[in-house]
């Protein structure tokens, strides 16, 4: 490669454009400027003719940065939105569990109760017994439909309590 005073190295192209050097490489990339590789050395050179000078080439730069910048706040905003949004959702996370630790809790100290309460009595006494002082009963007046209810002498199933009789206790 012959090296007149069209071919400059990226360093110097950004120099005289007045941009930084990744603009220049930016620039090879999508292929609106010429370069070429020099053999021997590796380094890199670019094309650049009398008429290019630094005003259409940095003012496009200057636009792109301008709107790289705006997008890189734009998305650093969304990611602290979604940082904000997944804090809130653990702390509720952590209150729900906090929430069924105690239930679960609560049903085990429950459960362990169940065998300690009695059992009912075998038959709870009627109105007509709770009248009744030390063997003496006291009449009250009972109409003639109460005396065909209540038989004087029940047999012996008669007298335990309806969910013994068909649980079977």
């Amino acid at each position: 490669m012959a090296k007149d005073d069209q071919w400059i190295t990226v360093q110097e192209a950004a120099r005289r454009l007045g941009v930084k050097e990744d603009a220049i490489r930016k620039r090879m990339q999508r292929g609106t400027l010429k370069h070429e590789k020099d053999p021997k050395d590796g380094r890199v050179y670019v094309y650049l003719d009398a008429t290019q000078d630094g005003s259409q080439d940095a003012s496009q730069d200057t636009a792109e940065d301008a709107s790289y910048d705006a997008l890189v706040e734009t998305l650093s905003d969304q990611v602290s939105y979604l940082k904000a949004v997944i804090q809130t959702r653990d702390r509720e996370l952590e209150a729900r569990t906090e929430e069924l630790r105690r239930k679960d809790h609560i049903i085990a100290a429950l459960t362990e109760r169940i065998p300690e309460l009695e059992p009912a009595s075998e038959r709870r006494e009627s109105p007509e017994s709770a009248a009744r002082v030390s063997d003496t009963v006291v009449a009250e007046p009972r109409s003639a439909t109460e005396e065909q209810q209540e038989p004087t002498s029940r047999p012996q199933e008669e007298q335990r309590s309806w969910w013994r009789r068909v649980f079977g206790g």
